[in-house]
């Protein structure tokens, strides 16, 4: 055997082991119309060649481990340690609903579960992760005070799923999907909060115009915020979900447990200008906004849909 495939057989399992002591979870494929998107996990890198996935590479993401506030003003904040674009996008429609698989969370790990977007205004695949502006279209915290269950305990008794609505008025184009859970079980310490953000790239097709204003993530929060400084264990009477206010858009979804994958794909290059003119010839755009797409380059363009190069594996119920 070449010691180049040799050695990162040794050296992969003896790092998954460790990240074991301290794992918590990494949000790790996306459901898109019963369609499974393979995200990113940390094993990807030690493949050659590395498969092409719609979730953002976390390579140093070894330990599943979480950004704590002291570092909430930095790159790391935007998607994860390192974090660097996907090669591809699930191609999805205004109005669709996401599910988010992760691998196992704890019980114990109780906290908010936020979703935010961002237009990258060109491919998602060469963004500058610290110029997107996102803006919330999801947020859960403590969903029943009286059997003390929070929107993270919903996502561990949804089969480690959660649910998200793509706005239907935002215009077509590539987007970041943001989604993070913020676990407070040490939050009442300083700088005891810890968030766990993942990203994505859409594809989105719509038939909408809005361009909602963003906010950089490394503004999200501050460590004093009181969704961020909180103690679970003194008996809190409310909690203040954190981050910027949800957007005017956003769609309500039922967290329920997801129906049956029916397929696989690897998903698509960056939305292309044929489907804004479509968009533009339904009368969907300005005709400003339409010979603004036209200007757009063409390079990148639609793929077709491919097997998946891993396959979905369901996560168990906790």
């Amino acid at each position: 055997m070449a010691p180049s495939s040799f050695l990162p057989s040794i050296i992969l399992p003896a790092l998954l082991s460790a990240a074991g002591v301290q794992a918590h979870g990494i949000a790790s494929a996306l459901v898109v119309d019963s369609i499974f998107y393979d995200g990113y996990n940390p094993s990807y890198q030690w493949k050659s060649p590395p498969p092409t996935v719609v979730g953002w590479s976390v390579p140093d993401d070894l330990q599943n481990t979480f950004i704590s506030p002291d570092k909430f003003n930095t790159p790391d904040m935007v998607c994860h340690l390192g974090a660097k674009p996907a090669g591809a996008a699930a191609p999805v429609k205004g109005g669709d609903v996401i599910e988010i698989q992760w691998t196992p969370w704890p019980a114990s790990h109780k906290g908010p579960v936020l979703d935010y977007l961002a237009n990258c205004n060109g491919p998602c695949e060469t963004v500058d992760k610290t110029k997107l502006k996102f803006f919330k279209i999801g947020e859960s915290g403590w969903v029943d005070q009286a059997s003390d269950l929070w929107a993270a305990n919903v996502l561990t008794n949804n089969n480690n799923s959660w649910l998200v609505r793509i706005p239907e008025d935002i215009a077509p184009g590539n987007y970041v999907l943001r989604h993070e859970i913020i676990a407070l079980h040490a939050a009442a310490n300083p700088n005891g909060a810890q968030s766990y953000p993942f990203c994505y790239n859409l594809a989105v097709d719509s038939k909408g115009t809005a361009n909602p204003a963003g906010v950089a993530a490394t503004e999200f929060y501050k460590a004093a915020d009181p969704g961020i400084k909180f103690d679970l264990f003194s008996h809190p009477t409310a909690y203040v979900i954190p981050g910027p206010a949800l957007y005017s858009g956003a769609l309500p979804v039922s967290q329920t447990k997801p129906a049956p994958i029916t397929a696989t794909a690897t998903g698509v290059y960056a939305y292309t200008v044929a489907a804004r003119a479509r968009a533009a010839a339904d009368g969907a755009m300005t005709a400003a906004a339409a010979a603004a797409a036209a200007a757009l380059p063409t390079t990148l363009v639609s793929a077709p849909k491919a097997a998946s190069p891993i396959l979905p594996r369901a996560t168990p119920a906790l």
